[in-house]
């Protein structure tokens, strides 16, 4: 094999992308959080869940995911045949993190009446342990199809299932994970912005504490705010989700506004998420370039994880993704 040089200067990182991605017949997905220019250089742009299912759908050879780990999993569960790369295996997630398989599993043995409930930001470990995985936009639709005496374990996002337990009036075991990025927005910076923009309304992820859910017009995924931008009658809109997510209303609907909910200060860049941050269009190209590094899933374990995916999207085929912007 011919050694790769170590050095990027004096390539024009655009140009080689245009040709890899051709020349080994790869499809370019990125998530609403990654930045702008990664947005503009992808074949689809979305929520993990439904770039999943659009790359397994084509004839590409390569998946190329810029997003975080559990994502580019999924996508291997989903298409166990293609070549799936992440352009930095260092990009994990908050609430992976914090539900460790080996403690998720003595969770769960420890509650053998509770049915598990698992938001999709988990590792394949734990969609392997779970009954149903769930989106931020299917959830509900699930929730409501789970009979009303049967015991609920929601993990990994407590927020997620503390704003589902309230609004259905269903209690649940909640494992205590955030997701770091939307746990940094602050009350009362976000009602300083909204007394700057009296007409303006809220749009809130759910993995928000209730402390800023509970002062939204409308809650719901990256695709729902998404929509909801679209529709809303006014002008401004304030949003309270990772704020790369902008680029995408912008694009459009440039005859509105979109300002980013604050972090702590009102000043910090907390609110950016620092495992998206990590893709970057030289990786992008060095992965490209060495098809490398690859997610590898072990068989048995893909295939126990794919049964709760696959539940999840018999129950739930109508909600999930809704809002996509699409291809190029």
């Amino acid at each position: 094999m011919t050694a790769q040089p170590t050095s990027l200067a004096g390539i024009d990182i655009r140009a080689e992308i245009a040709r890899l991605r051709k020349e080994k017949n790869v499809v370019i997905l990125a998530h609403y959080y990654q930045s702008a220019e990664i947005q503009d250089l992808a074949d689809y742009i979305g929520d993990s869940l439904e770039l999943s299912k659009k790359a397994a759908a084509t004839d590409a050879d390569v998946i190329l995911f810029c997003g975080v780990k559990f994502m580019a999993e999924t996508a291997k569960i989903l298409a166990p045949n293609k070549i799936v790369v992440l352009p930095d295996l260092n990009a994990g997630c908050s609430l992976e993190d914090a539900c460790p398989p080996e403690k998720f599993k003595a969770f769960r043995e420890a509650h053998p009446d509770h049915m598990a409930l698992t938001y999709i930001n988990c590792s394949t470990e734990v969609k392997a342990l779970s009954d149903v995985i769930v989106t931020s936009s299917s959830a509900e639709t699930i929730l409501a199809q789970i009979p009303a005496d049967q015991k609920i374990i929601f993990g990994p996002d407590r927020h997620l299932g503390g704003y589902l337990s309230r609004k259905f009036g269903r209690e649940m075991l909640l494992w205590p994970g955030v997701c770091i990025v939307h746990e940094a927005f602050s009350e009362t910076e976000l009602l300083k912005l909204k007394a700057q923009h009296p007409g303006a309304p809220i749009a809130a992820h759910p993995e928000c504490p209730p402390s800023i859910v509970d002062h939204a017009d409308y809650v719901g995924s990256t695709s729902g705010i998404l929509n909801f931008a679209k529709e809303f009658a006014g002008d401004t809109l304030i949003v309270a989700t990772e704020p790369h997510i902008i680029h995408q209303m912008e694009k459009a609907l440039p005859e509105k506004t979109f300002i980013g909910a604050p972090g702590a200060d009102g000043q910090c860049s907390c609110n950016i998420c620092p495992y998206m941050a990590l893709n970057t269009m030289e990786k992008i190209y060095t992965t490209l370039r060495d098809l490398s590094p690859r997610i590898e899933i072990e068989e048995g374990l893909r295939l126990k994880a794919k049964a709760s995916l696959d539940r999840m999207i018999e129950m739930a085929s109508g909600s999930v993704g809704k809002g996509d912007l699409g291809a190029r």
